[in-house]
């Protein structure tokens, strides 16, 4: 798998990325790419947009960096298939971009949120997905302010009939309550396909839950299926 991190003025989650996509790929490092990049290197397989704060979280969070130059190259390697994973500010990226319907808002509470959630996998037939059990629970940590996703019915509905949530917060036990919907996310939707299930935006930061050692190993088998998924492609 040959990957590739975009990085832009306050992300600060691409190392934690890196070593996340690192550790799924027997050690290959991925390339880190300036956010001022006209053109993707030849060859890729995956591009990350990464967590963090990207130009300060200024007008909506995302909506500057969607304009950066290497943004056109994304969607241009979307467009023909390549696969791409977006963590927190990466799917507030990817949705003022418009590779992804909906968009994030305040959180519900109107406070930043940063804690553990938990996650159920809604299907396992995608690249980023295949590795865990359908209806699997798996934790993952929250740190945003505006993670609260949104779109009008009508599209929610597509969304659910399509197949094209990916994750919901749950309860630890697999339970869709409001209690376990911490930033209000209509439906609960914590991660949403596109229709070919090749980009994937999710909301907490599983690249958190990749080493024993650290804080288990929850978040690895989304980072497994992909390098799994690309190294048979």
């Amino acid at each position: 798998m040959r990957a590739a991190v975009v990085v832009f003025p306050g992300t600060n989650r691409e190392r934690d990325m890196a070593l996340a996509l690192r550790r799924a790929a027997g050690g290959r490092k991925p390339a880190m790419l300036w956010h001022g990049d006209a053109d993707l290197p030849d060859g890729l397989d995956l591009v990350v947009l990464p967590g963090g704060f990207s130009y300060g979280d200024y007008l909506r969070c995302g909506a500057m960096a969607a304009q950066s130059p290497i943004m056109r190259a994304v969607k241009a390697f979307a467009a023909r298939g390549g696969h791409v994973l977006g963590v927190c500010n990466g799917f507030q990226i990817l949705c003022e971009a418009g590779m992804l319907p909906g968009a994030l808002l305040r959180n519900a509470s109107l406070r930043f949120l940063s804690m553990d959630c938990w996650m159920r996998v809604e299907r396992t037939d995608t690249p980023f997905t295949s590795r865990f059990q359908r209806g699997q629970v798996f934790r993952a940590t929250m740190a945003h302010g505006d993670g609260n996703y949104f779109a009008d019915g009508e599209t929610l509905d597509r969304l659910e009939g399509e197949g094209l949530v990916a994750l919901r917060y749950t309860t630890p036990e697999g339970e869709a309550t409001p209690d376990a919907n911490r930033n209000g996310s209509a439906r609960g939707i914590a991660g949403v396909l596109s229709p070919n299930g090749r980009v994937l935006g999710v909301m907490p930061h599983p690249e958190n839950q990749v080493d024993p050692a650290i804080d288990g190993t929850d978040g690895l088998p989304l980072f497994e299926s992909i390098a799994e998924r690309l190294a048979a492609a």
